[in-house]
């Protein structure tokens, strides 16, 4: 029996028994969930590199059946690209000028939500928050997803200006921009080109947290339509996005067709090479 069952057995207030009762049930959930999610991608990763599910269990000391159940029951290792236990996911309130009150945009509450019925699939906690009109948000909390430009909350200016290759700026006629360091290409919304399309740029990237014990999922659009083609990139992708990234720092913008109507994303793809920022730190 561990010291905190010990500890909390102990209790004679009933009340507060139920609630130690009840938090550390959730928490013994989300850690058995993440420790499923560990053995799953063990198992993965070694077949993956050759051995057999008989090899596996022979070395692990289990049965190949049971490797074999490993294998494919339980959360999917993707899901820690979002976070591991439970995930944030923030969307900005804007200021209303001529109606003089906050508001949400569509598009934002849109991303959001499927952001967090994406996360909910793989058997994370979800709760959610808005960034507001101010921009001030507490950004040292792990498992934060973010869907906020630069423009928008000077904490996240600060945090997007720490990635390495892509630089979010606005052109000399006045509209946002996100401009790769790398090859020089400026990436520009088709909402202000000339003539105008329905065509929008989504960036996606893991960058740290202002203290440096952690990193956050930071999502933007050059306008709206931008975040909901991310969305839907992580929605169909995760597990390729997974494969190649993990939970190392990077970032990549995608270009999203979209339905000028109701916005919704026709095609999403990527517009620049996916940037480790620990091999663009090397190179």
């Amino acid at each position: 029996m561990s010291e905190e069952l010990q500890r909390i057995m102990a209790i004679n207030d009933p009340y507060l028994l139920l609630r130690e009762v009840t938090t550390r049930l959730a928490d013994a959930q989300q850690e058995v969930t993440e420790l499923a999610r560990l053995r799953r991608r063990v198992v993965q990763d070694l077949h993956a590199q050759g051995l057999s599910y008989a090899q596996i269990a022979e070395k692990a000391g289990l049965s190949r059946g049971r490797i074999h159940q490993i294998r494919h029951t339980g959360p999917a290792p993707e899901g820690a690209f979002l976070g591991t236990g439970s995930v944030i996911v923030a969307t900005p309130l804007r200021r209303d000028d001529e109606r003089g009150r906050t508001v949400v945009a569509v598009d934002d509450v849109s991303s959001g939500k499927r952001l967090e019925d994406l996360a909910r699939t793989y058997g994370l906690d979800v709760t959610s928050e808005h960034v507001p009109v101010s921009g001030e948000i507490d950004l040292n909390r792990d498992g934060l997803i973010v869907v906020c430009g630069p423009r928008m909350s000077q904490d996240m200016w600060d945090t997007y200006a720490q990635d390495p290759v892509l630089r979010w700026e606005r052109a000399d006629d006045g509209p946002w921009t996100v401009v790769d360091r790398r090859t020089g290409t400026v990436h520009r919304s088709g909402q202000d080109s000339d003539p105008a399309r329905s065509y929008d740029v989504g960036y996606l990237g893991r960058l740290p947290r202002p203290d440096g014990n952690g990193s956050l999922l930071a999502i933007a659009g050059i306008h709206t339509q931008g975040s909901l083609g991310v969305a839907q990139l992580l929605a169909s992708d995760l597990n390729a996005l997974w494969g190649q990234v993990g939970q190392h720092a990077f970032s990549m913008l995608v270009g999203v067709e979209y339905d000028p109507e109701t916005s919704e994303p026709q095609s999403v793809e990527l517009v620049c090479p996916l940037y480790r920022h620990d091999e663009e730190t090397e190179a």
